[in-house]
């Protein structure tokens, strides 16, 4: 196993700080963003501080009402349809925006799903996989061109402290042969995301592609948490106070503000120029971290990537892969 070098920068922000904290004095005028996800809890804040900024953002959304009416505040802030489990529709939305002829400079791939009911998409795909990792992996290589444009973009895909679930099984990606569990499905598509930002990081250097995965924290408000029952609550550290959700002793609970921190920092801070292909969080780069490491109480509990979401020979595998699945 060859895994990426995650030495952390030291960068003099941790897990309190906000994304307006991480922007302070940087100027994004001039500069397109792609937020898929861009209209509710720490992709809306994303695409608040980077409008804030000066950027010109786009928010793809498969409810282009309901986003319309969340980003309503927001003046040139563009909504286009997408649905990231349609291969038809990414390339609808991809085409569109090639067909103006402008360049990408930051692209946030923060839509997601977690721990759902088993389903599929038309391909067979299972569905967390198909959203969280094959709808991004088309999606961004289809706006290639436009990235490439830049001079200089950066991709971010949110991944998550649950890529501990799972690595991502190769000889069973769509649970064909192995009981189908929630959260394992889960961790192996956010393993996927940060694979996807390695490969995507060493195939686009040359044309100035830089890639970080990134993990937000535990933010409970976020719609993630729609599909889970008490049981999976209860798996993900989420316990029940007073008839209020809470994380449980041993995580650390973010606002929408620090949970889209780490985003923000990847996407815009010089620290990162000339870097690429990690795995970040607390807006820094992460150590690795042994397996033997984490608690068995608490998988969740301590910072850091697992060596399986960093190995180059696994990030080169699945990108291969998904360009048969996508």
């Amino acid at each position: 196993m060859t895994t990426t070098p995650q030495k952390p920068l030291n960068s003099g922000f941790d897990a309190t700080s906000t994304a307006d904290d991480v922007i302070k004095g940087i100027d994004l005028t001039g500069r397109t963003a792609i937020v898929t996800g861009g209209y509710g809890g720490i992709g809306l804040e994303t695409v608040r501080v980077l409008h804030a900024a000066g950027a010109q953002v786009i928010v793809p959304a498969r409810n282009v009402e309901g986003a319309k009416a969340a980003l309503r505040e927001f003046d040139g802030v563009r909504v286009e349809p997408l649905d990231l489990i349609d291969p038809a529709s990414v390339d609808a939305f991809a085409d569109a925006f090639l067909a103006e002829g402008r360049p990408l400079h930051l692209l946030i791939n923060n839509a997601g799903t977690m721990a759902t009911p088993l389903s599929r998409d038309a391909r067979g795909n299972e569905a967390q996989f198909a959203v969280n990792h094959l709808g991004h992996f088309r999606l961004t290589t289809r706006l290639w061109p436009a990235l490439a444009a830049a001079g200089g973009a950066r991709v971010v895909a949110l991944t998550s402290r649950g890529h501990r679930f799972s690595p991502v099984v190769f000889d069973d990606l769509a649970f064909e042969r192995r009981p189908y569990v929630p959260f394992e499905a889960y961790g192996q598509s956010k393993t996927a995301n940060s694979l996807f930002a390695l490969e995507l990081d060493r195939r686009g250097r040359d044309e100035g592609i830089r890639a970080f995965a990134v993990h937000p924290g535990a933010i409970l408000d976020t719609s993630l948490t729609r599909h889970l029952d008490d049981a999976a609550l209860r798996a993900a550290g989420v316990v029940e106070v007073d008839g209020r959700r809470v994380m449980g002793a041993g995580h650390q609970v973010k606002t929408v503000g620090q949970g889209a921190a780490t985003t923000v920092w990847c996407a815009t801070s010089p620290m990162l120029d000339g870097l690429g292909g990690v795995y970040c969080e607390d807006c820094d780069i992460s150590p690795v971290m042994a397996a033997e490491d984490l608690a068995v109480e608490n998988p969740l509990e301590l910072p850091g990537v697992l060596p399986y979401a960093v190995d180059q020979d696994a990030a080169t595998k699945l990108w291969d892969v998904s360009e048969r699945l996508m």
